[in-house]
């Protein structure tokens, strides 16, 4: 329940709770919502320094060790709020790398600004270009006035849509982007996108959410994974934890972070792209 108002409530309905709690710096060992992690910890990643201040108020520790090196402490030292707590005598700021990676967290989602992405596929692939990406897909340009027709009624042009992809170079590689479908997410587009270098997929399936994968050299390396989503565990790289908190809620930013894309605007995922071409009609999912 601490948790829970930590992440969600006002900090008079944390301090309500806290009041109640014989040690308000209980690890929690829910597996499923908040494992291996404080209240404050929670507090701090959902970004509720109110609710913070209440905790350490009330007797929680912010650099208690926990999830793989970052305490609530730390994690707050990557934030909106770095002077949140002071730093003890002894205890480790972020490091060079850690600090680069906050910046260009910053950077990458001012630069893509306000996105709406509902049922976007979108591939981001690191050191190829959009040109190698449309040979390795076999597609061909698109017609013009076949795109116009589908992005001012979509609806009347479903069927023709499956197959029409916009391809876009991007510092460090190239996006591959459906506005209306799922083909770059599949696993054939996969397969032929990551081959000697890797991929990361996301679809906004608009009955599902948003769902990821990486591959590596034409081979799965993480399926089923929910960028954005906030979903981060004890025993995480330190780096991965990081990079969910930096992202949370901004699952095309991550993405592109995870394959060091540097976009400097949306225009790869919101348009127009480089190219709009035409895929062969194939299974893509094979």
């Amino acid at each position: 329940m601490l948790h829970d108002a930590a992440e969600n409530d006002s900090p008079e309905a944390v301090a309500e709770v806290a009041q109640h709690i014989d040690d308000v710096d209980f690890v929690d060992d829910d597996e499923e919502e908040y494992p291996g992690r404080t209240a404050l910890w929670t507090a701090v990643f959902a970004n509720r320094p109110d609710n913070a201040r209440v905790l350490v108020a009330a007797g929680a520790d912010p650099w208690r060790p926990m999830m793989n090196g970052w305490s609530p402490g730390r994690l707050s030292l990557a934030g909106p709020t770095p002077a949140l707590f002071s730093i003890p005598p002894g205890v480790a700021g972020l490091s060079p790398a850690e600090t680069a990676a906050v910046t260009e967290a910053r950077r990458l989602i001012a630069a893509l600004g306000d996105l709406s992405y509902f049922g976007l596929g979108m591939a981001c692939v690191a050191d190829i270009t959009a040109g190698e990406a449309v040979r390795r897909l076999e597609a061909v340009p698109a017609d013009d006035e076949d795109v116009a027709a589908i992005i001012e009624d979509l609806g009347s042009h479903l069927d023709d849509s499956r197959t029409v992809v916009g391809v876009t170079d991007v510092p460090g590689g190239c996006v591959v982007s459906q506005p209306w479908g799922y083909v770059p997410y599949t696993s054939g587009a996969a397969k032929r996108l990551s081959a000697g270098t890797v991929y990361y997929g996301m679809y906004d399936n608009p009955k599902g959410g948003h769902h990821g994968a990486v591959f590596r050299d034409g081979v799965i390396a993480e399926g089923d994974t929910h960028p954005g989503g906030g979903g981060v565990y004890p025993d995480d790289p330190t780096e991965e934890i990081l990079a969910t908190y930096l992202y949370h809620h901004h699952a095309v930013a991550y993405c592109c972070a995870r394959m060091s894309l540097r976009l400097t605007n949306a225009k790869a995922i919101t348009g127009p792209p480089d190219m709009w071409v035409r895929l062969p009609e194939r299974d893509w999912w094979n």
